[in-house]
């Protein structure tokens, strides 16, 4: 079986993962989890994060013909627009991104988003199955962290998105609106029955305590053995219990808001005002 050639770019500001993988055979690329550069307390969007990875495409012969989204980004904005407009390529992510839209929508007043998902090209079923060049990518459902969340197995590789961490950091977090602990739980023991030397690509790397480096690359023999949340004997009921306790203390994402209302738009941002600028919104809960 041909195995993806796959290049990592780590974007150490949102502890994110994008990745290009490629069809060795018909040169034939994805782009999974795009991240734009964005300065918060600014405003302002810089795509030298995108630009690195078009870089590595053209340096390597590459071309770029999905951006995959593993899910809609909570910590970082995506950069799935700009990528599309110089590739052609078509941005993709799965069909429970509706849900996320149908949460999110009222929230921030975000009347645009286009119903049904229709910002993004394509949403994928459970098992969906689509070409890359001569590569299939096999879709399957994770939810659990959101409603949305899915993977995208290619050869002997999953890219997991925020399911699952290195093992010895974890799991994701699943007190985001929609998410659940214990659908996560399942999703997780789903990625860990494929075959043990299936390699697992995370989206976001912590530096766990005692680690000096990042790092983003597992397998599922490595996560059953020594994940610190879900290896092997771990119950359902456990999980769950001391995930919704470690969640409980999280702190929110410092870029939830900008990321939230720009991802279910797959990647773009809010109509310009009368004056010509764009804006996002602050929710503020009046103090009584």
């Amino acid at each position: 079986m041909t195995q993806p050639e796959i290049h990592a770019f780590f974007d150490e500001p949102t502890f994110t993962v994008s990745y290009l993988v490629a069809d060795p055979v018909t040169r034939t690329a994805a782009v999974i989890d795009p991240v734009l550069d964005f300065d918060l307390a600014a405003g302002t969007a810089d795509t030298r994060s995108a630009a690195a990875i078009l870089a590595r495409a053209e340096e390597f012969g590459l071309r770029i013909e999905w951006v995959l989204e593993t899910h809609a980004h909570a910590d970082h904005l995506s950069a799935a627009p700009w990528l599309k407009a110089r590739t052609g390529a078509k941005v993709g992510i799965g069909e429970h991104i509706r849900e996320v839209q149908d949460i999110f929508r009222p929230v921030f007043a975000a009347d645009d988003v286009v119903p049904g998902g229709g910002d993004f090209d394509h949403l994928f079923t459970d098992r969906e199955v689509f070409a890359l060049g001569e590569l299939a990518i096999e879709v399957l459902h994770v939810p659990g962290h959101t409603p949305a969340d899915v993977a995208y197995r290619i050869g002997d590789a999953v890219f997991v998105g925020d399911t699952l961490f290195m093992p010895d950091y974890g799991t994701a977090r699943a007190d985001f609106p929609g998410g659940d602990a214990r659908q996560l739980y399942r999703s997780i023991r789903r990625l860990l029955a494929l075959p043990p030397q299936t390699r697992l690509f995370m989206c976001h790397d912590y530096q766990a305590p005692g680690r000096d480096t990042y790092a983003w690359e597992s397998t599922v023999a490595e996560q059953r053995a020594r994940s610190v949340h879900v290896h092997d004997g771990v119950s359902e009921d456990a999980f769950a219990a001391m995930r919704e306790a470690r969640d409980a203390d999280l702190a929110v994402p410092r870029l939830l808001l900008p990321s939230i209302q720009v991802n279910i738009r797959a990647g773009r941002f809010p109509p310009a005002e009368a004056n010509g600028v764009r804006y996002l919104r602050i929710p503020v809960k009046e103090i009584a």
